[in-house]
C-alpha cells in the first residue's frame, strides 16, 4: 500500500469549520478540539469527576460481555471488557447502522478509526482507553440498511438487496432475516464478484456467518468481530433490551425535562442558522425526540395537549403514564438521532466519539442538551477517509492525463471525456454535421418566408418540412456518434471504469461500495494492512494505491 493525502470536499461546511476553525464554532460543541492535547486531559478529568452521573460500570460490562461472548468472542475483546470494568478506563466510541454485509466501506474505516484513536489516546494520556462500536440496531428504516453495492465485471454499480413488504417498521435488530433471504443475497454477491484466488473461501466464511445470524444486526456484529475482534473492539447493540434497563434513568430525565430538552434543540438550531449554516437534522415542533415501540412498530412521540402521542394515534400517554411505562417496560423506549449522543455519553465514559462529517454537523444541535442533562459533549473525532485505487486504474488515468481533481469534479471529468472522444473524430464528422445543419437552415429559412407569399398554408408546411430534414440529419449524426463510440469503446470503458470505481453513483467510493469486493481482490488480510496505515486524527482524505 502507498498512502497519499488528496483533498475531498465533504459538503458539510459546519463540520469543516469544526476541523479548521474550531474557535468560530466552539460554542456549538464545547467538548474540545482533537488536535489540542489540553482538550484530552480536560475531558479525562471531567470523566473522572462525574463517574456517578453515568450508568454503573459493572452492570454495563456484564451485559456487554454476554453480548460479545455470543457474537464477538475474541480474547482481545474480553481483555477490553475487563479493563472497561475498572474505574478510570474510558472509551473511544463510534457507530453505524447495521447494513447488509456491513454496508459501505465507511463502516470499515470508522471501526478502524475507533481502534486507532483509542490506541493514540491511551498513549497520550497513560490511561486505559478501549474501543467501542455502537451498532444502531434500534433504527427502523429497513430501506436504509437492507442493501449494499459492488461493481460488476460489466462496470455496473450493482445493488444486492433484501426487500421487505411495507408494514410495521420495527427496530432492525428485531427484524428476522430468513435462511432463504440470506442465501439469495449471498448468491447474488457470488454472481457479481469476479473470480479470484480468495473468492471461494471468502464466500464460505460469509455463508457460515449468515447461517447462524437471525438478523442484519447479528450478521453485522459477527463480521465486524471477525475482522476487528483481534484488536479488542467491543460491540454494543443499541436495541439490546438489557441495555435499556441501564438507560432507564436517562430516559426518565429526558421525559421529565422534555420541554426544556426540546427548547435546547431549537435554540441550538437557531444559533447554527444564525452563523450561516444549515442544521443537519430536523428539530420538530412539539417533538419529544423519543421513540416508543408499540406492537413491534417504532413510533416517534410528539407532545400534544399535555400528552405524549404518535402521529398515527396508536398510543397516548400523560407524562406520569409514560414514566410508569418506562419503569415497567424500558425495552419499549428508544432514542432518536438527537438523543442518541446524550444516551451514549450516559451509558459509556466517552473520551471521544468518532463521526463522519455529516454526524459532526448534526451533533452541533446537541450541545445544549448535554448541558441540560448534566453531561458534556465528548471530543469529536473525524473518521479516517480513504479511496482505494489499483495500479491498473492509475495506468488509465496516466494514459489520459487525468488527475484526482479532474475525476473529483464531475463536470470537469465529463468535459475531458467528451473532448477526448471528439479528438478521435479525425474527419470532423460530427462538426461537419453541425456546419451542414446551420448552412441548410440559412438557405431554407428565406425560401420558407417566400413560400408564405405564394400561399399561406405553405409557410407552415415549409416549417414542418425543414424540421423533418433536420431530424434526418440528426439521426445520421447520432449514428455517426454511436459508430465513433463503438470504434473507441476501449477508451470509453477506461473512462467509465475510472469514474465508476472512484465515484460510483457520483459519490465517494467509501459511501457506496462494500468491503467484500476488496477482500475478494486483495485477500483476507486487506483489513489488517489497512490497520497499519498511520492514524490521521483530523480525518484528511487519503488515497490508498494498491
Amino acid at each position: 500500500m502507498n498512502v497519499v493525502q488528496e483533498p475531498l470536499q465533504s459538503g458539510q461546511p459546519l463540520a469543516e469549520s469544526y476541523l479548521s476553525d474550531y474557535e468560530a464554532v466552539e460554542h456549538l460543541y464545547g467538548g474540545g478540539y482533537p488536535a489540542n492535547e489540553r482538550s484530552w486531559t480536560a475531558r479525562l478529568q471531567w470523566l473522572d469527576q462525574t463517574e456517578h452521573l453515568r450508568a454503573g460500570r459493572k452492570e454495563l460490562v456484564s451485559r456487554l460481555r454476554e453480548y460479545n461472548e455470543r457474537l464477538n468472542p475474541e480474547a482481545a475483546v474480553m481483555s477490553s471488557l475487563s479493563r472497561l470494568e475498572q474505574p478510570g478506563t474510558v472509551v473511544i466510541a463510534g457507530g453505524q447502522q447495521s447494513g447488509l454485509f456491513t454496508g459501505p466501506l465507511l463502516v470499515i474505516y470508522k471501526a478502524a478509526t475507533i481502534i486507532k484513536a483509542a490506541e493514540r489516546a491511551a498513549s497520550l494520556l497513560g490511561r486505559d482507553v478501549v474501543p467501542v462500536f455502537w451498532i444502531a440496531g434500534e433504527d427502523h428504516d429497513w430501506d436504509e440498511v437492507n442493501h449494499t453495492y459492488v461493481l460488476s465485471p460489466s462496470l455496473e454499480v450493482s445493488r444486492i438487496r433484501i426487500p421487505r413488504e411495507e408494514g410495521r417498521r420495527g427496530p432492525v435488530s428485531h427484524t428476522t432475516v430468513s435462511e432463504e433471504e440470506w442465501n439469495h443475497a449471498a448468491t447474488e454477491l457470488e454472481r457479481l464478484l469476479p473470480d479470484s484466488e480468495f473468492k471461494a473461501d471468502l464466500l464460505q466464511q460469509l455463508r457460515d456467518t449468515l447461517a447462524v445470524s437471525g438478523s442484519l444486526t447479528d450478521a453485522f456484529a459477527r463480521l465486524l468481530g471477525t475482522w476487528f475482534g483481534k484488536y479488542g473492539l467491543i460491540l454494543l447493540d443499541s436495541a439490546d433490551p438489557a441495555l435499556r434497563r441501564l438507560e432507564a434513568p436517562m430516559f426518565e430525565a429526558m421525559i421529565r425535562s422534555n420541554d426544556e430538552l426540546e427548547s435546547a434543540y431549537h435554540a441550538a438550531s437557531k444559533e447554527i442558522a444564525a452563523q450561516g449554516f444549515h442544521p443537519q437534522a430536523e428539530v420538530a415542533e412539539g417533538g419529544a425526540n423519543l421513540f416508543y415501540v408499540f406492537e413491534g412498530e417504532r413510533l416517534l412521540l410528539f407532545k400534544r395537549e399535555g400528552r405524549f402521542v404518535d402521529r398515527k394515534g396508536l398510543v397516548s400517554f400523560t407524562p406520569n403514564e409514560l414514566l410508569d411505562e418506562l419503569h415497567s417496560h424500558p425495552e419499549r423506549f428508544s432514542n432518536n438521532v438527537l438523543t442518541r449522543p446524550v444516551m451514549q455519553d450516559y451509558l459509556l465514559p466517552v473520551l471521544g466519539s468518532v463521526l463522519g462529517n455529516g454526524e459532526i454537523a448534526y451533533w452541533a444541535l446537541t450541545g445544549k442538551a448535554f448541558e441540560l442533562l448534566r453531561l458534556r459533549m465528548p471530543i469529536l473525532l473525524p473518521r479516517m477517509s480513504f479511496t482505494v485505487m489499483d495500479d491498473k486504474l492509475q495506468m488509465h488515468m496516466d494514459k489520459y492525463g487525468l488527475t484526482w481533481e479532474d475525476v473529483m469534479d464531475h463536470a470537469v471529468f465529463d468535459r475531458i471525456k467528451a473532448d477526448w472522444l471528439a479528438r478521435q473524430d479525425q474527419l470532423r464528422l460530427v462538426e461537419q454535421f453541425e456546419d451542414m445543419k446551420r448552412a441548410f437552415a440559412g438557405m431554407y429559412d428565406p425560401l420558407i418566408e417566400q413560400l408564405g407569399s405564394v400561399e399561406k398554408g405553405l409557410l407552415k408546411l415549409g416549417g414542418a418540412n425543414k424540421a423533418k430534414i433536420i431530424e434526418q440529419m440528426e439521426f445520421m449524426q447520432t449514428r455517426v456518434r454511436d459508430a465513433l463510440e463503438r470504434s473507441n469503446e476501449t477508451g470509453l470503458r477506461h473512462f467509465d471504469r475510472i469514474e465508476q470505481t472512484l465515484f460510483p453513483q457520483r459519490k465517494p467510493q467509501e459511501r457506496v461500495f462494500n468491503i467484500f469486493a476488496y477482500l475478494n481482490r486483495y485477500g483476507f488480510d486487506w483489513i489488517d494492512r489497512l490497520m497499519e496505515v498511520p492514524y490521521d486524527m483530523m480525518g484528511h482524505h487519503r488515497m490508498i494505491y494498491m
